[in-house]
Order: C-alpha cells, then sequence, then structure tokens
C-alpha cells in the first residue's frame, strides 16, 4: 500500500478518534485497513468492517455502502454525553477546568445522520452510539477560532464510557418515534414529546422520512403533518434509554 494512502485515516488524528478505533478494533482485530479504494478504521476479528465518524456522516454517503459489499460495516458514533474543558497557556500551566454546560444526547444522532440518512437501517450496516464523557483540551495561544477568542483546541480524550446503543434495524428506531399507530404528529410535537429542540425535532423527521420510518401526510399551515410509515409504535426502550417516561 502506498505510503500516503496509508496514512491517510491517521493524520491529525485525536485521541478520541484514535481510542474508539482502538477499542472497537480489540485485541486482534486490525487497524487503517485497505479494502478496494478504500481506507476503513479497523477491521475486527469476525471481518466486520469499522468507521468511526465524530461528525456528520456526510463523507460516509459513499465510502460506507462501497464497504458494507465486502462484510457488515460498523459506523461508531460517540455522543458526548459531559464534557469538561481544561483550559492550558503557551507553556502548558493549567489556566482553569470548567463543564460545559451542553449534555448531549442520543438524538444528536439526527445531527450526523441528517448529511446521509440513506445509512440508517441499510443491509449490512450498523449504527452504533457511544455515549461518553469526555476532557476537552485547550490552549489559550491565540490562533483558534474568533468564537473562542482565538483559543484553539488541541485534543479530546475519553473519561468515562457509558452503554451503547446499537441501531441495526427499522426498529431499533422505534423510541425515535413515541407516537402510537393511529397519531399525527409535527416536529412541534416530537420536540415538545421528546424534550428536544424543534430544530432537531425538525431534522430528526427530515431523517426518519427519508429512511422511510414516518410519512408525510399533509401542510397545516407552516408545518407538515406525520404519520408512522409502519406498525412500530411506541416503545419501552424509549423510556430506558433516556429516562423520561412519555405523556
Amino acid at each position: 500500500m502506498p505510503e500516503d494512502k496509508k496514512n491517510i485515516g491517521t493524520f491529525k488524528e485525536s485521541s478520541l478518534h484514535k481510542t474508539l478505533k482502538s477499542r472497537y478494533a480489540g485485541k486482534s482485530g486490525k487497524r487503517e485497513v485497505e479494502k478496494g479504494s478504500y481506507i476503513c478504521d479497523a477491521v475486527r476479528e469476525n471481518g466486520e468492517i469499522v468507521e468511526v465518524q465524530t461528525g456528520s456522516f456526510g463523507p460516509l454517503k459513499e465510502k460506507v455502502p462501497d464497504l458494507a459489499l465486502y462484510n457488515t460495516v460498523r459506523i461508531v458514533h460517540p455522543i458526548i454525553v459531559s464534557k469538561t474543558i481544561a483550559l492550558y497557556d503557551e507553556d502548558n500551566n493549567l489556566i482553569r477546568k470548567r463543564k460545559s454546560p451542553r449534555k448531549g444526547t442520543p438524538w444528536d444522532l439526527f445531527k450526523a445522520l441528517l448529511y446521509a440518512p440513506e445509512l440508517a437501517a441499510r443491509k449490512n450496516i450498523i449504527i452504533e452510539l457511544v455515549p461518553i464523557d469526555i476532557i476537552e483540551i485547550r490552549k489559550d495561544d491565540g490562533k483558534g477560532s474568533w468564537r473562542r477568542k482565538g483559543v484553539s483546541v488541541i485534543d479530546k480524550t475519553v473519561s468515562a464510557w457509558h452503554k451503547p446503543i446499537e441501531l441495526k434495524t427499522q426498529k431499533d428506531y422505534q423510541f425515535f418515534i413515541p407516537f402510537s399507530d393511529d397519531e399525527t404528529f409535527t416536529s412541534s410535537d416530537l420536540a415538545k414529546k421528546a424534550g428536544i429542540s424543534p430544530a432537531l425535532a425538525a431534522k430528526t423527521l427530515y431523517t426518519l422520512t427519508k429512511t422511510g420510518l414516518v410519512s408525510r401526510i399533509e401542510k397545516k399551515g407552516r408545518s407538515w403533518v406525520y404519520t408512522l410509515a409502519s406498525s412500530l409504535g411506541p416503545d419501552h426502550m424509549f423510556t430506558v434509554l433516556f429516562g423520561k417516561q412519555l405523556q
């Protein structure tokens, strides 16, 4: 394998990405494996292909279906449940640590899946959500984003692991649709019932419509009205995974 091609996957790789790749490759798996014209993050002992994706699924839109022709592909997507920000000066002295108020949930999947909804519940493709706590290391070096007033994000490391969530079939997505078969609903209804923002509810329903799990049936005013596209209905796993009782 040409050296430049082999190293594509490891260029500027964060500790978070390396940790996830090693964890899912396992002791007997291999990392940075060539499959056709692609370099995949890992191949497990059983032949399953692993792709770690911390951001948008857009870059996987063509790659993963092609890899799925060889074997099952597991897309590993971290959900940042809790983040501690550690700020250092240019001499690597710790200035302060603080907890970010932002709490990630499994619903954050739809911010990433929005750009490649066809990957959900497709044959030979598994999406695994990995809820984690992280420490984000920043440096006040004047080279970072203006939004952070010049502070650079140097690295992200895992500080704690939580129970993963595997999404393999259409039925696995049913806890994202907390409505019964005969109910109609809007994105506002979903936002209220799930306790998420209206923007995230809209992204969720757009993605689930593309995957065929829900259907648009009409428009009332400026809002689309949806219904379940099959007899999925609500499920007790919604309460288990999201820690709230459906109303």
